[in-house]
This record gives C-alpha cells, sequence and structure tokens, in this order.
C-alpha cells in the first residue's frame, strides 16, 4: 500500500507529517512511502534524507498521491479556490486520511461526498491506551515551552536573578494563566529559566499540579470551580461571575509580573478572556504578555492574532499563531511519531492494511467520515 506525505501549503506552517525517522519505520509495515519535494525543509530535514531512509520523492503532491491508500498530513488539505493546488480532489477516493482537521460541517460533508476516510487526530479520546497518539498534547507541551523561550527573548531584562559586581539583577516575576498540558511546561521552563513563577487555572486538579512545579498558585475558588473540569481533563466553559471574580482575584497579582503567559483553552469554544486591557494598562512598560490562545481568538484583550503588538504603555503583546510550528522540528518528530503510533496500533500485518473496527473507542474519536458517509457523532 502507498502512503502520502504531502507539503503543507497553509501559511505559517512549517511543520511536516513524517519525518526520515518514522519513514524508515512506515516502511518496515510494508508501506511505499512517498514524499513531496520539499515537504521537510521548513522543518529541517532535506528530501535526501527521506531518499535515504527508503522513501519516493516526488516532484508534486499529483505524484504523491497517485495510487495513495494512506494520507499523511499536518493540516486539512486544501480544496478549490483555497490553494494554488486542489489537494482534495487529488486524494483517491477510498484513502485514508489523518491531520487535525479542525473540520466544521460542511467540510466533513465534503470529505464524505469525495470518499476520503477522514480522521482528525485532535479529536482523539483522552485515554491511557491514546496517549502516545495525542497530537493536542504533544503540541501543545512544545507550545508551552517555545512560548516562555520567546518571552524571555521579549523581556528585556534578565529571566534569573543574576548578582554582579555592578548590583544586583532581579529575577523576573512569571505568571502563567492555565496549567493543561502546555501552562505546565511553561511552568517549568520558567522555572528552569531562572524566574519566580505562578500560575493560574480554573480546574481543581491543576493547584496541586502548579505547586508539584514549584510554582505557587493564584486564583478564585468555589463551588462552580470544583466541577471545571471534564472527563477527558479539559476545562469547561464557566459562567460569567466566576471569570469576574477570578479577574477580580488575579487584577493584583498581574500588574506585579513582567511576564505572563496566556494557555487556556476550552475545547470547541472561543478562548476566554483572562487579561482584560485594565490589566494591561495596569502592567509596567517592558512587560511581555504571550498569548498561546491566539489562535483561538486569545485569552488578552490586547492580543493581535499573528502579530506583536506594543500597547500604549509599552506592553509587549505576542500574539503568534501556530505556537508548535515555531518550534518545527521537535514539533514534526512528535507529530509524525503520534501518526506512526496511531497506524501502527490498528495495522493488520495479514492484510498489509489498517484495520479500523468502528466499535473502538479511538476509531470512533477520531473517524469523520467513512465509505463515503459521515460517521462523528458531532457532525451526524
Amino acid at each position: 500500500m502507498r502512503l502520502a506525505v504531502l507539503k503543507e501549503r497553509r501559511a505559517g506552517e512549517s511543520r511536516v507529517a513524517a519525518t526520515p525517522e518514522t519513514v524508515k519505520k512506515l516502511k518496515s509495515l510494508g508501506l511505499d512511502v512517498a514524499v513531496e519535494a520539499g515537504a521537510g525543509l521548513a522543518s529541517g530535514f532535506p528530501d535526501a534524507d527521506y531518499a535515504a531512509a527508503g522513501a519516493e520523492v516526488t516532484a508534486d503532491a499529483a505524484g504523491a498521491l497517485n495510487g495513495a491508500g494512506i494520507v499523511f498530513k499536518v493540516r486539512a488539505p486544501l480544496g478549490t479556490g483555497e490553494g494554488a493546488v486542489d489537494e482534495l480532489s487529488l486524494i483517491p477516493r477510498g484513502a485514508l486520511l489523518l491531520a487535525t482537521m479542525g473540520a466544521d460541517a460542511h467540510a466533513v460533508q465534503t470529505l464524505a461526498n469525495l470518499g476520503i476516510d477522514a480522521a482528525a487526530m485532535e479529536l482523539l479520546p483522552r485515554i491511557t491506551r491514546a496517549q502516545s497518539m495525542d497530537v493536542l498534547s504533544s503540541q501543545a507541551n512544545l507550545a508551552g515551552y517555545r512560548a516562555v523561550i520567546e518571552g524571555a527573548a521579549a523581556f528585556d531584562r534578565g529571566f534569573p536573578m543574576l548578582m554582579t559586581a555592578a548590583g544586583t539583577v532581579p529575577a523576573a516575576n512569571v505568571f502563567v494563566m492555565g496549567a493543561g498540558v502546555a501552562g505546565l511546561q511553561a511552568i517549568a521552563t520558567g522555572r528552569r529559566l531562572g524566574g519566580r513563577v505562578s500560575a493560574t487555572d480554573v480546574r481543581p486538579a491543576a493547584k496541586e499540579e502548579i505547586k508539584s512545579l514549584g510554582a505557587a498558585f493564584v486564583g478564585y475558588e468555589d463551588e462552580e470551580s470544583k466541577a471545571a473540569q471534564t472527563s477527558g481533563g479539559y476545562a469547561k466553559q464557566l459562567s460569567a461571575e466566576f471569570y469576574a471574580k477570578q479577574a477580580e482575584v488575579i487584577a493584583a497579582h498581574i500588574a506585579k509580573q513582567d511576564v505572563v503567559v496566556c494557555t487556556a483553552l476550552v475545547q470547541g469554544r472561543k478562548a476566554p478572556t483572562l487579561v482584560t486591557k485594565a490589566m494591561v494598562a495596569s502592567m509596567k512598560p517592558g512587560s511581555v504578555i504571550v498569548d498561546i490562545a491566539a489562535d483561538a481568538g486569545g485569552n488578552c484583550e490586547e492580543t493581535r492574532p499573528g502579530e506583536l503588538h506594543v500597547t500604549a504603555n509599552g506592553v509587549k503583546v505576542l500574539g503568534w499563531t501556530n505556537w508548535p510550528g515555531r518550534i518545527p522540528a521537535a514539533a514534526s518528530a512528535l507529530y509524525a511519531r503520534n501518526l506512526l503510533t496511531l497506524l501502527s496500533t490498528f495495522w493488520d500485518k495479514d492484510a498489509q492494511a489498517p484495520k479500523l473496527p468502528a466499535e473502538d473507542e479511538i476509531v470512533q474519536g477520531v473517524m469523520l467520515t467513512r465509505g463515503g458517509a459521515v460517521v462523528h457523532k458531532n457532525f451526524v
């Protein structure tokens, strides 16, 4: 069976869905792997490395997809009018597509109409068996790390306390908002760089996780916050009243911070606003806000998605989108392993093809379309 790896064409996407390392392992399953020329360049993987790993390097997407039974991508393929190449029309009918789809009902129906069996990796259920396939966790981990690194680079003073003959430079005060996978990595990275780190999260379990990493917990707690976590470990959308009280608690705290890292996301919704314009106005000139949630609108009212914005009072707001794509080599390596693990888990050695039981919890979680029909419960 042929497996195609396409070059990402969406603006700002620097990752790739397979690396030379995973190509070797895909070949060991009995797959013929075709990689579109230039697919890995932005992540530091030249075509020669794919060829050395046993892949066929094709000149274009059409060549890679010719006869493909499986397609690996980072982002959803482009359709008519979305780019110079209509990737959707080139994918063979009946092919299995693995990608982070971010699809709406119309896009899912289009995939079904085209006969593409599409799996949305971001919908993977948060169960123990699926941890090694969890693209949201692997990418969020790196996003949290990168956010602190870029925050430190934008901050015009030092992160650790520096004692010199000319005097002492105090440690930076770092505040992490949201203690999911990205937030916990941000806390750990801030601590490793020598910052004085504090953090907040609405989920009750997060308090102990924050403290276990050596950071101070800041936040408002009530009966509503005790039920602020889904069974899958995600934060729930809470009431406006709760967020108002939470804002009161952190308003005084945030005015003293040098670097604020925003990571709070609610699955399937716009990111909650946690840092108001008034809070930003209370911060010192030269302070930095890093908004990982910019893709979902941002946690800060001053965030401009895709931009670095300096406010009237001199606060730098980093609103870059696709944070994992800002550390592409590592992000691609982990994402590629996530895809490899999922495919390997459902690989039928005798048939030399994927076997996806409809009753399996993981399969039910990720499959959007199958056999020309929409099958995911969110879109049926």
